[in-house]
């Protein structure tokens, strides 16, 4: 088993990019050992969501146990042990971000990532889909470093909203970051929270995108394009930067000033879902889920992985 990585001077891109790496790894493995998982998304946000954590967002540490924590049922009045994940991104402070997660069938990129950074501990992923884990395939509000349940695609952006909206109105100086894909703005209701973001002047509140052009169905500009998106997002009131999504300085960059306008921030984040792993291109243009057919297959990517471990020493 890949051992947990231990990032000095997380701040550099060179950091960064190795804990990037690093992810793409483990999911790797991790798919190997389970024939089954989402490894382009790990391809195309690994670099994206390592520099909101290690250089964009204003977290403290982790408040929550190494070891994921059993289900304790759905929150509700009527039981006090519920729970969220939100803690494994560090205290809900004034003066400390929110972060919260929408494509949440990317959720073993992002526990992977909590892994690396010595947020989660480095057996946590042994309860990953099991009866009564947190560690969910598709993460909910209580698995780690989830906020909200984002249930269909798009919905996370409105819960981020009102959360941002609510945080200027107590005089919160922390900001609120929203992770999407790009597959989520086929959805009338990511249109309806940019529209309602701009109308209340959201300022406080920064997007970063996954644009991969990938969806469950194929290339996105086969299946419904949502391009031109940076004019469509404009033509929303949306402050638009775009960029290159393995760009580590580029995404940093990129979430300068948020919190000091009057509009949200959206960074689209061009990314390649084959970043890293060159063998899934020739799986394009289905690259939603993997799953391996032959023994050869299996092969190739275990010799794969096995370079990427020796690359690393």
């Amino acid at each position: 088993m890949l051992q947990r990585q231990q990032p000095s001077a997380a701040g550099t891109a060179e950091a960064v990019a190795d804990v990037a790496a690093a992810v793409r790894r483990r999911v790797l493995e991790h798919t190997l050992r389970n024939n089954g998982g989402y490894l382009s998304q790990a391809c195309s946000s690994a670099d994206m969501l390592a520099a909101l954590y290690l250089r964009v967002m204003r977290l403290g540490p982790s408040q929550a146990p190494l070891q994921p924590r059993p289900f304790a049922g759905v929150p509700g009045s009527r039981n006090p042990h519920a729970f969220t994940g939100a803690d494994y991104n560090g205290p809900k402070a004034p003066d400390l971000d929110r972060f919260i997660f929408s494509p949440v069938h990317y959720a073993l990129v992002l526990y992977s990532l909590l892994i690396e950074l010595g947020r989660l501990g480095p057996d946590a992923l042994d309860a990953f889909n099991r009866d009564g884990s947190t560690v969910e395939l598709i993460g909910a509000e209580h698995s780690p470093g989830h906020e909200v349940t984002a249930g269909s695609l798009a919905q996370a952006l409105s819960q981020a909203g009102g959360i941002a909206l609510a945080r200027r109105l107590r005089g919160e100086t922390g900001r609120v970051w929203v992770f999407m894909s790009d597959g989520e703005f086929q959805e009338g209701q990511t249109w309806e929270a940019f529209a309602a973001l701009a109308h209340h002047r959201i300022g406080n509140l920064g997007v970063y995108i996954d644009a991969n052009a990938q969806q469950c169905d194929g290339a996105m500009s086969d299946v419904m394009t949502v391009e031109p998106l940076a004019e469509r997002l404009r033509a929303f009131g949306a402050d638009v930067r775009e960029v290159d999504g393995h760009d580590i300085e580029a995404l940093a960059d990129a979430g300068d000033g948020v919190g000091h306008g009057r509009c949200p921030r959206v960074v689209i984040a061009r990314t390649d879902p084959c970043r890293g792993i060159d063998l899934m291109r020739e799986r394009a243009p289905k690259l939603h889920y993997v799953r391996f057919k032959t023994a050869a297959e299996v092969e190739a990517y275990e010799a794969l992985l096995a370079a990427l471990s020796e690359a690393r020493q």
